[in-house]
């Protein structure tokens, strides 16, 4: 039997701890994914969110299939997405606070029901309310395909990443001369 077919019960598997540093060394966009109608909403925050092609529109997002959001965008097949910017870290520890359930994450939130009549965060960069295409159930996780149905783009310019187990916030007045002095070097190395 090979190593990786046998695991006790709550044993965490050597690769899995590797492969959970590796993933940790690349920065990801935070975004929120809120799901749901009325009053049965939710919410979580992702990194897994990446566009899949632009002609159609179409973004993927990797969900927990545990998760109570996970459970609302199949039922409705919609969902939005809220990319976050550098100032709203607490909306970011929010949505992925484990103690906060539902409609809970959404109290003291600024945010309004979208076109498609999931909840959608005010202020946000940019929001894409999507159509569910396909989900694939792979392990833990559903891979959401969703096609663009309505979005809003905020003039703002600034960027909330996820890096190494931390968050960074990313300003373009504060940060664009440190951002042109680390590429130009790179950019003459080619």
């Amino acid at each position: 039997m090979a190593r990786s077919d046998l695991h006790l019960v709550g044993e965490i598997d050597e690769d899995e701890q590797q492969f959970r540093l590796i993933m940790r060394r690349l920065a990801g966009g935070v975004s929120v994914v809120t799901a749901g109608r009325d009053d049965d909403i939710s919410g979580m925050t992702v990194t897994s969110l990446t566009s899949l092609s632009a002609s159609p529109p179409r973004v993927l997002v990797s969900v927990n299939r545990q998760a109570s959001s996970f459970a609302l965008i199949q039922r409705h097949g919609l969902f939005g997405v809220n990319i976050l910017g550098s100032d709203q870290l607490d909306l970011a520890k929010r949505f992925s606070n484990n103690s906060l359930k539902g409609r809970q994450r959404f109290d003291g939130v600024d945010w309004v029901t979208g076109v498609s009549g999931v909840p959608m965060l005010s202020r946000a960069l940019a929001t894409m309310e999507c159509r569910v295409e396909e989900v694939i159930e792979r392990h833990s996780h559903g891979i959401i395909i969703g096609r663009l149905i309505d979005f809003d783009l905020s003039s703002r310019v600034s960027s909330l990443v996820y890096w190494n187990g931390q968050y960074v916030e990313i300003s373009h007045d504060d940060d664009l001369d440190l951002l042109a002095d680390v590429s130009i070097p790179l950019a003459h190395a080619r």
